[in-house]
C-alpha cells in the first residue's frame, strides 16, 4: 500500500423489526447526516461515494439510485455501487484512495429485509441450475453447516445456545441492537438450528468515512487505520466445500495481516452461532480476543449493511479507545462462501 487509509467515522440506524413507515432514503438521511455531521465535512468535500445494497430487497432494478437522494448527487459527484453488503463497497472506496484520485470518501449501505421472505429472496444468490430450483431457503442451509458440526465433534447444541446468549448479553450496551438481553432459544426452526440460533430480521442502514493521510487525523482525533483488507470466495456448488471450515475467511486474513500479531478484538458477520464457530477457528480467535462486543449480526443483522456495520463497529472500538488493533469480518452467500477480513489499528497511546 501507498498511502495511509483510515476509518474516521461511522454512523448506523436503530434497527428495527419493520420500518413500514420509512422509505429506504427517509431511513438513511439520518445517518449519512450524522456521519458527515460527526466530522464536520460536507457533501460537496467528499471525493468519492460508493454504497452497497440489493435489488432483490427493493424488488425493483437499479433502486440504489433513489438512495442517491439522501446523497446529494448535484452538483455531480463521483459515485460507485456494488451489489452488495456495504463491507465490499468499502473495499472499492479504499482502492480509489490508494490511487490518489481521492482524499477522502463516504460509504454507505442499507436494506430493508421486512416487506418479504428473506429466507426465499436469499435463494435467489445459489446455483441457478442445480441448486436455486430446489428452493432450500438461508436457515435451512446453514442448519446444513451446524449439523455437520455437530456431526465432526466441534460444537453441539448448548454450546451454540451459548454462543446467542453472549451475543445478546453484549448487546445491551449497543443502543442500536434490535435484540438484547436474555432473549429464550425457543424451539427448531429447523434442526438442529433453534429460533436463538438465527439472525433476527430488520431493516437499518450504516454509513462511515475515510480518509488518507494526514487528512483522516484532521477529522478524528484517533483514526482506525485499515492495515490490510482482502476478501476471498468459495466453490459455488456447496456440495463440493467443507462446510466445517472456512479456507477462505482463512486466506483473506492471512493476505490481510491478521495472523502477523494478535488482535485485541474481532467483529465477526456470524448471523447463525453456528458459523461463529467456523471462523473462530479459521481466524485463529483464542479467548483472549473479545468477540462481537456491539452483539454481532446474532443482535442486529440488516441484510446488505451487516457486514459493513462490523467494520464500523471495530473501527469505533479504536476511536474511543478501547481497542489497539481489531479483526472485522464481513461474509456474503450461503454458508459463508464469500468473506471480506480487514485489520484496524489505532495509533500507538
Amino acid at each position: 500500500m501507498t498511502r495511509d487509509i483510515a476509518l474516521v467515522a461511522f454512523a448506523q440506524t436503530d434497527h428495527r423489526r419493520t420500518t413500514d413507515e420509512l422509505s429506504e432514503v427517509e431511513m438513511l438521511m439520518p445517518v449519512l447526516h450524522g456521519v458527515l455531521g460527526s466530522t464536520g465535512l460536507k457533501t460537496a468535500d467528499i471525493g468519492f461515494t460508493c454504497s452497497g445494497s440489493s435489488d432483490y430487497l427493493a424488488g425493483r432494478a437499479f433502486s440504489f439510485t433513489l438512495a442517491l437522494d439522501g446523497v446529494g448527487a448535484w452538483p455531480p459527484i463521483s459515485e460507485s455501487h456494488v451489489e452488495m453488503d456495504g463491507a465490499w463497497a468499502l473495499y472499492e472506496a479504499w482502492t480509489k484512495l490508494l490511487t490518489g484520485d481521492a482524499d477522502t470518501a463516504l460509504v454507505y449501505s442499507y436494506g430493508k429485509s421486512s416487506p418479504g421472505s428473506v429466507r426465499d429472496v436469499l435463494t435467489r444468490q445459489l446455483d441457478p441450475y442445480y441448486v436455486a430450483p430446489l428452493w432450500p431457503d438461508s436457515v435451512a442451509l446453514a442448519a446444513l453447516q451446524a449439523q455437520a458440526l455437530i456431526d465432526a465433534g466441534e460444537t453441539d447444541e448448548p454450546a451454540l445456545a451459548a454462543v446467542a446468549a453472549r451475543s445478546r448479553a453484549d448487546a445491551t450496551a449497543n443502543p442500536h441492537a434490535q435484540l438484547k438481553g436474555s432473549v429464550p432459544q425457543g424451539d427448531h426452526l429447523v434442526r438442529p438450528l433453534r429460533t436463538g440460533d438465527c439472525p433476527p430480521i430488520g431493516d437499518g442502514a450504516a454509513a462511515v468515512i475515510l480518509a488518507a493521510g494526514e487528512r483522516a487525523r484532521d477529522l478524528c482525533e484517533r483514526p482506525a487505520w485499515i492495515r490490510g483488507i482482502d476478501h476471498r470466495t468459495e466453490a459455488h456448488s456447496l456440495g463440493v466445500r467443507d462446510l466445517t471450515d472456512s479456507p477462505s475467511a482463512r486466506l483473506a486474513a492471512e493476505r490481510a495481516g491478521a495472523f502477523e500479531r494478535p488482535v485485541d478484538t474481532a467483529e465477526l458477520h456470524a448471523p447463525f452461532t453456528s458459523q461463529e464457530v467456523v471462523l473462530r477457528k479459521a481466524l485463529r480467535l483464542d479467548d483472549t480476543v473479545r468477540v462481537n462486543p456491539s452483539g454481532g449480526a446474532l443482535a442486529a443483522n440488516p441484510m446488505m449493511a451487516a457486514g459493513l456495520i462490523r467494520i464500523g463497529e471495530a473501527a469505533a472500538g479504536i476511536h474511543r479507545g478501547e481497542s489497539d488493533r481489531a479483526l472485522a469480518h464481513a461474509t456474503s452467500g450461503p454458508c459463508l462462501q464469500q468473506n471480506l477480513v480487514a485489520v484496524l489499528e489505532g495509533d500507538p497511546r
